[in-house]
């Protein structure tokens, strides 16, 4: 039996995340996880922020790779080129997470203990369990609008998910092959959407552990009206079989 811990590649898209991405990054050596690794997805940023990436490639111990992209096509787009690098370079384990400071680092070893149950496909770091937060300045708006999504994706899917729109996730390599994340077809953020859907017509079982979601530290969301409209439509799409 090998004493090698299992590979964990972070996979963090970026656009823009200049003053962010090396704060992510100390917050992830500081977990101090047995090999870890980081995988930036740059969709070609114009602030330097690939630049960046490359250079904490020579610094850090943690940074392996950068995969720079020229065509900035979504976020889903940005996920599934980097999750199935992180497949090819032999990760067991994948974790999702976005570059803005939202989601919590230190909830990562928690996610890695829980994804150790063999039942377990993958864990999501949930806003909507006993817990969870969102951020305390987000508005009555946005937390109603957060909420409602939840809700209407379970209302046409009924995957019994609590934060079936959440972006921060552990993945077993497994499970990633199983669902075929290469073909996953959204572009924007109903690619997390997408995910979840294949994994329980799989028949595999997603774990949700609790988050206290933050406002983004630096920089502007990137959300336009094009991926709110794919967001809406994919729902049915998925449940008409259309995906």
């Amino acid at each position: 039996m090998s004493d090698v811990p299992p590979k964990v590649v972070v996979v963090v898209p970026t656009y823009n995340e200049r003053e962010n991405l090396p704060v992510l990054v100390a917050q992830l050596e500081a977990l101090r996880v047995p090999n870890l690794h980081v995988l930036v997805v740059d969709d070609n940023s114009p602030d330097g922020t690939g630049d960046i990436a490359d250079k904490m490639v020579v610094e850090s111990d943690n940074v392996h790779s950068v995969l720079h992209r020229t065509e900035k096509n979504g976020l889903g787009r940005a996920y599934v080129a980097g999750i199935t690098q992180a497949l090819a370079e032999g990760a067991d384990i994948v974790v999702q997470m976005d570059a803005d400071l939202s989601h919590p680092a230190d909830v990562i070893p928690l996610m890695l203990k829980t994804l150790q149950d063999p039942q377990t496909a993958v864990v999501i770091g949930s806003r909507y369990v006993e817990g969870g937060s969102v951020a305390s300045e987000w508005s009555g708006r946005r937390k109603a609008l957060s909420a409602f999504a939840n809700s209407y994706v379970d209302a046409i899917l009924r995957l019994k998910v609590k934060d079936v729109t959440a972006g921060f996730k552990a993945w077993k390599a497994q499970t990633l092959r199983d669902i075929e994340v290469s073909t996953i077809q959204s572009d924007g953020y109903a690619f997390q959407v997408e995910m979840n859907y294949r994994t329980i017509k799989h028949g595999l079982k997603i774990v949700e552990v609790p988050i206290n979601f933050e406002e983004r530290a630096k920089g502007s969301s990137k959300m336009d009206f094009s991926v709110q409209v794919e967001s809406a439509l994919m729902p049915w799409k998925l449940r008409f079989g259309k995906h």
